[in-house]
This record gives C-alpha cells, sequence and structure tokens, in this order.
C-alpha cells in the first residue's frame, strides 16, 4: 500500500504545474472533454510505462543501487522543478483528440514525476501499485488542470514548484547519503 501512496503523491504533486498540466488547462476550453480524455489516457500509460521499465531495472539492481536511484531521480526532479516553464498557450490548436494525446505522451515520459515513478518502482519492486497510484494522482492534477482551465495560470505555480524542488532536493540528499552509508 505504501508503493501506492508513494506514486499517488509523487506524481499528484510533480504534475501540478508542469507543462502536461497547463497544456490540459490551455486546451480545456477548445477542446472540452476530449482533452480530459486524452490526458487520463496518458496518465495510465505512461505510470504503466515507467513502472515497468523500473521493475525490469529492480531485477538487476543491489537494494543499494535501488536506493541511489530513488536519490537521483529525486535530485533530476528537483532540476525540472527549478527549470522555469516558458511554454505559451498554443495560438492554433488542431482540435485533433489523437495530436493532444501524442503530445501529452511526449512531455510526460521524460517529466519529473514519471522519472520518479520510475525510481520508486526499481526501489520498491511493486510496480502495479506504483502505476497504480502514479496514475491517480497524475488523472487528479490533469482533471484539477481541465477544471481549472485559464484560471490555473493565475494560481502561485511557480512558487509550488520552487518549493517542491527544494523539498525533492533535499529528501533526495539525504537518501543518497543513506545510500552511500555516510547518513
Amino acid at each position: 500500500m505504501s508503493s501506492f501512496l508513494f506514486g499517488f503523491a509523487a506524481a499528484l504533486l510533480l504534475t501540478i504545474g508542469a507543462r502536461d498540466q497547463l497544456l490540459v488547462a490551455r486546451l480545456a476550453e477548445p477542446l472540452g472533454g476530449v482533452i480530459l480524455a486524452a490526458s487520463l489516457v496518458s496518465a495510465v500509460a505512461t505510470a504503466l510505462a515507467m513502472a515497468l521499465a523500473g521493475n525490469a531495472i529492480a531485477a538487476i539492481l543491489p537494494i543499494a543501487a535501488q536506493h541511489m536511484l530513488v536519490a537521483i531521480a529525486l535530485v533530476v526532479a528537483s532540476v525540472e522543478l527549478f527549470w522555469p516553464n516558458r511554454d505559451k498557450r498554443p495560438k492554433e490548436p488542431t482540435h485533433s483528440p489523437f495530436a493532444a494525446l501524442i503530445v501529452l505522451l511526449a512531455r510526460q515520459w521524460g517529466d519529473a514525476a514519471r522519472f520518479l515513478l520510475f525510481a520508486l518502482s526499481a526501489a520498491t519492486a511493486l510496480p502495479a501499485y506504483v502505476a497504480a497510484g502514479g496514475a491517480v494522482g497524475a488523472a487528479l492534477a490533469l482533471a484539477g488542470g481541465w477544471a481549472l482551465g485559464a484560471d490555473l495560470e493565475n494560481l502561485p505555480l511557480r512558487a509550488f514548484r520552487l518549493v517542491m524542488g527544494a523539498i525533492v532536493l533535499l529528501v533526495g540528499i539525504v537518501i543518497g547519503l543513506g545510500a552511500r552509508g555516510i547518513v
């Protein structure tokens, strides 16, 4: 159950203010429920793919390396959280659900939340729970972006992502030092 909760929290918190959530919010008015459906499909697909990849790596890593992988994932995730998001509102959306799905899959494939799901799956060796938690957490964040629409950008997303980045970096450093036997 803790694997589900870690996956849920990681995906939910790291998706708030992320490029995929902003895209869903920006396309909520022109595409309506179609973008919500595409975002839910992409959340499930990417969470499952990253959890399965993490499970494959878990088979070849010793315990200390699994913990170090989580630490590295957290540090990399913090860099992505610190990085300013300069995406602009799409000027001429294609109104294509398939195109929206492809863009969402591409944005989620290498984002902080999915990389952390990969590392959690490798560290816990419970990919089904990590994938389920990650899918629910990301879907909730994306649905929130869709529900808020244009109002999402009025929230202090940059400040939230900076605070999350600092927390994630600190946790990553502590786990990394623990994996090395320093702490």
